[in-house]
C-alpha cells in the first residue's frame, strides 16, 4: 500500500495493488456517512475494433454501451434491484473512452461492494434477454436522436472525423444495436473487463482491510491483459467536412462549431493540455470574456452558449455553440477575436482571474464523491495523478494560452454543424 499526501490540497489518498494486479484507490473522508464505491474499465464507445485471442474482431457501434446495461443482470435476477434493497444508490454509464458502475450508500458498504464486484466480473447473458434489450435501448436511442443538443453534436463529429470513431455515437444506431448477441458481449466481456484493463476507487470512511479482502475474494484471480486497439487511420487536422446541416422542431437555429486539435500524448502532459485547453477556451469564449459579451449584447447568442476542450483515444477538439440566429456571424467573430488575442496578448490580470477561477473550480470538485471517483479512474487508465493539478497550473503562462489559441482556433481546422427550424427550411422550399 503507497500512502500519497498532498498538502498543498491537504488530500491524501491510498492506493493498493491487488493480486491480480488491480489497482484500488482509497480517498478516505473521515467522519462521513456516505461512502461511494467506483469500478471502472477502460472501455468505451469508441473501442469497436480490437485483438482478441490472436484475431480482429469488429465489433457493432453501442456494444459498450449495451454491454454495461446487460451487466447487471445475473442468474438470480438483477444486481440494481439488490443494491437497492441494501439502501445503496447505484448507476452506471459508458462514454467514449470508459465504462463506470458505482454506487454510493449509508449502510451496508462492504455488503454492497461484494454484490458491485460480483456482477461487474461475472457475466451472465442470454440471447432472449439480448434481444429483450434491444427493444430498451431502441428506444433510448429514439429518444436522443430527438435532441437537438445530441444531433448537433453528432453531426459535429462526423464533420470533423473521416476515420476516428469518435464520429460514431456511444449508443449506436438501431441497425447496429441489432446485430448484437450473446457471445458478442461474452467476447467484449472477456476483452475488456479483467484487472489489467480496470480499477477500483472508494471515497469515504472506509475500512479499507476489509474492502481489500472483498475485491481478492471476489475478483478472478489473474489479470489479464490489455489488449490492442484500432482507433482507424490517422487522421488529418482538417476536417472532414466543413459544414453539416438539417432542420428539426427547435425554435431557433441551433449550432457547434469545432476546431481539430493534435492528441494528446499520455501522462501529466496529457493533464497539463487539459487544463491549458480549458483555460483557453475561458479566455477566448467563457461568459466573462470581452467576446462573450459582445455578441450577447448583440444578441447573437444567449445563456446557451458554451464550449469545451475534450480529449478522447487518439483525438482532441474544441467545441463551441448555442442558439443563435446567426451562426455565422459567431463563427467569424470567434476567428476574428481569437487573431485578435494572438496579435495583442492576454492582459495579465485577466488571465490571472480566470486562473484563479478555473483552480478553484478544481479545488472545489474536492467535495464531490463522484467527480473525485472519475477522476481518479480518468488519471489511474491515462497515466497521470489528477491530484498533482496544483503544480500543473503553476507552470501554465498566458503565452501558453496565446499559442494554443494561435494553433488550433483557426478556420482551416474549423467544422460547422447547424440545426434549423423546420418552419423557416419550408418557408425557403416555398419561395
Amino acid at each position: 500500500m503507497e500512502k500519497i499526501h498532498y498538502p498543498r490540497i491537504g488530500e491524501r489518498v491510498h492506493w493498493y495493488r491487488l493480486k491480480n494486479g488491480l489497482p484500488v484507490c482509497i480517498v478516505p473522508r473521515k467522519g462521513f456517512a456516505r461512502k461511494y464505491a467506483l469500478f471502472a474499465t477502460r472501455y468505451g464507445g469508441m473501442d469497436l475494433r480490437f485483438e482478441l485471442n490472436g484475431r480482429w474482431l469488429d465489433t457493432p457501434a453501442g456494444i459498450a454501451h449495451y454491454l454495461e446495461h446487460k451487466m447487471f443482470d445475473t442468474e438470480e435476477g438483477n444486481a440494481l434491484q439488490e443494491l437497492a434493497k441494501n439502501g445503496a444508490e447505484p448507476n452506471a454509464f459508458t462514454s467514449n473512452a470508459i465504462t463506470v458502475y458505482y454506487f454510493d450508500s449509508t449502510e451496508k458498504f462492504e455488503e454492497n461492494l461484494e454484490i458491485l464486484l460480483s456482477f461487474v466480473s461475472v457475466p451472465y447473458f442470454t440471447d432472449e434477454s439480448v434481444a429483450k434489450e434491444q427493444g430498451i435501448i431502441g428506444q433510448e436511442i429514439g429518444m436522443i436522436e430527438d435532441n437537438p443538443e445530441w444531433v448537433v453534436y453528432k453531426h459535429l463529429m462526423q464533420a470533423l472525423y473521416e476515420n476516428s470513431p469518435a464520429r460514431v455515437s456511444v449508443a449506436g444506431s438501431v441497425e447496429s444495436i441489432a446485430q448484437i448477441t450473446a457471445q458478442t458481449l461474452y467476447d467484449c466481456h472477456k476483452a475488456f473487463y479483467v484487472p489489467a484493463n480496470m480499477c477500483l476507487v472508494l471515497v469515504g470512511d472506509v475500512d479499507e482491510q476489509a474492502a481489500i479482502a472483498i475485491a481478492e475474494r471476489v475478483l478472478p484471480k489473474e489479470s489479464g491483459t490489455v489488449i490492442e486497439r484500432d482507433y482507424g487511420a490517422e487522421e488529418s487536422l482538417l476536417p472532414y467536412e466543413k459544414e453539416v446541416r438539417c432542420a428539426m422542431e427547435v425554435s431557433m437555429p441551433t449550432f457547434l462549431a469545432g476546431f481539430k486539435c493534435p492528441a494528446a500524448p499520455e501522462g501529466q502532459e496529457r493533464m497539463r493540455n487539459n487544463i491549458i485547453g480549458e483555460l483557453a477556451c475561458d479566455v477566448l469564449l467563457g461568459d466573462s470574456s470581452p467576446l462573450f459579451a459582445r455578441l450577447y449584447a448583440q444578441g447573437l447568442v444567449n445563456g446557451s452558449f458554451a464550449s469545451s476542450y475534450d480529449l478522447l483515444p487518439g483525438v482532441a477538439y474544441v467545441s463551441v455553440g448555442g442558439d443563435s440566429n446567426d451562426p455565422y456571424a459567431v463563427t467569424r467573430a470567434i476567428l476574428d477575436e481569437a487573431k485578435r488575442l494572438v496579435a495583442e496578448g492576454i492582459d495579465e490580470d485577466y488571465f490571472q482571474r480566470i486562473l484563479r477561477a478555473n483552480f478553484g473550480t478544481a479545488i472545489k470538485a474536492l467535495n464531490s464523491f463522484e467527480a473525485i471517483a472519475v477522476t481518479v479512474a480518468e488519471g489511474c487508465f491515462n497515466r497521470y495523478d489528477p491530484y498533482r493539478f496544483p503544480e500543473l497550473y503553476d507552470t501554465v503562462t498566458a503565452q501558453d494560452l496565446l499559442d494554443f489559441i494561435r494553433e488550433n482556433i483557426v478556420e482551416e481546422r474549423m467544422a460547422l454543424s447547424i440545426i434549423d427550424p423546420k418552419e423557416e427550411q419550408n418557408d425557403e422550399s416555398n419561395d
